[in-house]
């Protein structure tokens, strides 16, 4: 199940990652992500304990191919995994089981990881990954437009039914988490849900306590005078 993507601004220092699947509720599952640390997608079929594992390793700066091999390695359903790591660094590391089922794979970039199974053919993680390069706009916008892309030659085999998209920056938790866990058009919904967001949410995202600022802003007034100034009304 799934095709994934992960993907790092060299600019900014965000991760990011998004997926989507014929599957319920992908983005619970699979795509974890955290600010100056690491985004990482376990799928196929899943190890739940690779992300669990995997973090706190990558937090006290372990490699992302040191951290991929010593999970998948002494795994013995090793073969039927889907594993890839984009760490803070820019480092990939990459597993597609030979017994994921086909098609199943995955291809990289500069700062970019793509990797799928059950998907109609090879074009879908190409076609994700050129989505991405070639996408103009926010990096929540550059995800989706790689995940439609994808979407639009052939995506998971087997049809469509939820998707999810997740970005941090610098704190342990999201600057956005949206899913969209059990739709006709998921990535249409999260599209959806992006909009809405940048209503409120996104410019109230940027006054929560975090690395920079332990407390963060407790003056409401400020708060609503930036949401007036920065929001984006709903189109």
């Amino acid at each position: 199940m799934t095709w994934s993507i992960l993907v790092r601004d060299s600019a900014t220092g965000a991760l990011g990652a998004a997926v989507a699947s014929k599957f319920f509720a992908v983005g619970g599952l699979c795509i974890h992500v955290e600010g100056g640390v690491a985004a990482l997608a376990t799928q196929a079929l899943v190890n739940p304990m690779y992300a669990v594992h995997a973090m706190p390793r990558l937090r006290a700066g372990e490699g992302a191919q040191a951290v991929l091999s010593s999970l998948v390695g002494p795994d013995p359903m090793h073969a039927q995994r889907q594993f890839h790591i984009l760490d803070a660094r820019g480092e990939i590391a990459q597993h597609s089981g030979p017994d994921c089922i086909t098609w199943a794979g995955h291809v990289a970039g500069q700062d970019v990881s793509v990797a799928g199974n059950m998907l109609a053919g090879p074009q879908v993680v190409q076609a994700t990954l050129d989505g991405f390069l070639n996408a103009t706009g926010s990096l929540a916008e550059r995800l989706l437009t790689a995940m439609e892309a994808g979407e639009a030659v052939g995506g998971d085999k087997r049809g469509k039914q939820s998707a999810g998209l997740k970005i941090c920056t610098a704190d342990p938790y999201p600057d956005l988490d949206i899913r969209s866990d059990d739709h006709a058009d998921p990535l249409a919904d999260l599209r959806r849900l992006h909009r809405i967001s940048l209503e409120r949410y996104a410019v109230f995202r940027r006054f929560l306590a975090g690395r920079d600022s332990p407390w963060g802003e407790s003056d409401r007034s400020v708060i609503e005078a930036a949401i007036a100034r920065d929001g984006r009304p709903i189109t």
